[in-house]
């Protein structure tokens, strides 16, 4: 296997403007990458105050590997409130098997910055974020210009990250569908609305009709926001099931593969992962038996994230949260391996 380099990218998106500032919408990201084998690594952890999540040893802003030309791109989506680091054990074995892997901190909805209603609830906005990183990696970003196959590129999300990476390959969202869904009696935990931002259902109202850029989102969110670059998506305890309806998912043409945890209590396999699987036409789906919840899928916590942050640090006592991020790890660089 590879080394693997980490390096953080100061990007911006200059045709959306942030909701936070005057400013252009900020798109902070991580990148993952083949570093030279010369390159000292070091166990990487993250959080504040003191480190709470960690992931395995990467060499901080080592030359990109030269022994190929190019490399393969996966563009990777994290979850509602959480941040691109916490993608780095899956970008970690990516790059180690010799992938580019680049996660973007969606603004308003990441733990780096103030937690913002739009960044909640606009949901559709994250999909640019990712086409956008692409253009730039490809384009721009002196380390990794030209050096990227623009014919091998891929995306992977968890949780709203995996919604966002079905937006990427065709999916189309539907307020309307989503809401018929949570106004009858087969609604369930996706319709409470995320703990990390409590009460925000109740800014919806005031938004619709006083905020214009709010109003102009909406307007676009049943919009396709397909990038024809990506060529496969593989999605970890994917949310929001419900907001497409079955011709919403109709549009989405490449492999996806689908991975949930059995005892996920915030986002609903049935009407999550298991309805994703049964309506795209080229998917399959793994369920990780067992008392799996939905956030194994973060990195490993350090002993005072395990103190700080129980709920999303620490697992049942039958769950290896390293083990299961191996077997997944090696799934979705098969995965990849196969359709890209």
């Amino acid at each position: 296997m590879n080394k693997v380099g980490i390096r953080t990218l100061a990007l911006e998106d200059p045709s959306r403007p942030a909701w936070s500032s005057n400013g252009n919408r900020p798109l902070l990201s991580e990148v993952w990458y083949p570093a030279s084998d010369n390159a000292e690594e070091t166990i990487f952890s993250f959080g504040t105050p003191e480190p709470l999540f960690q992931f395995d040893s990467v060499a901080i802003e080592a030359d990109l590997q030269q022994e190929k030309k190019d490399y393969p791109l996966v563009v990777l989506s994290h979850g509602t409130g959480g941040s691109a680091l916490q993608m780095g054990w899956l970008a970690w074995h990516l790059a180690a098997h010799g992938y580019i892997a680049v996660a973007v901190n969606h603004h308003g909805n990441n733990s780096l910055e103030p937690y913002l209603a739009h960044g909640f609830l606009l949901w559709w906005e994250r999909a640019k974020d990712l086409t956008l990183l692409i253009d730039l990696l490809l384009n721009e970003v002196t380390e990794f210009k030209g050096r990227i196959d623009e014919n091998r590129i891929g995306v992977s999300g968890f949780s709203l990250g995996g919604y966002t990476a079905i937006e990427l390959v065709g999916g189309r969202c539907s307020l309307e569908h989503f809401e018929a869904f949570c106004t009858s009696e087969h609604r369930d935990a996706i319709c409470e609305g995320p703990k990390e931002f409590p009460g925000i259902m109740e800014e919806m109202p005031r938004l619709e009709s006083e905020d214009k850029s709010f109003q102009e989102s909406l307007r676009r969110h049943n919009e396709s926001y397909k990038d024809e670059r990506v060529k496969a998506a593989f999605v970890m305890a994917p949310a929001l099931g419900m907001a497409f309806s079955e011709a919403g998912l109709a549009g989405v043409d490449v492999p996806v593969h689908v991975v949930v945890p059995e005892g996920d209590k915030v986002v609903p396999p049935k009407t999550n992962g298991h309805r994703f699987a049964e309506l795209i036409a080229d998917a399959d789906m793994e369920v990780l038996a067992g008392p799996v919840d939905h956030y194994v899928f973060l990195c490993e916590a350090t002993e005072c994230g395990k103190r700080l942050e129980p709920d999303c640090a620490i697992d049942h006592f039958l769950v290896d949260r390293r083990q299961i991020h191996l077997h997944v790890g090696e799934q979705a660089v098969m995965f990849f391996d196969r359709h890209l």
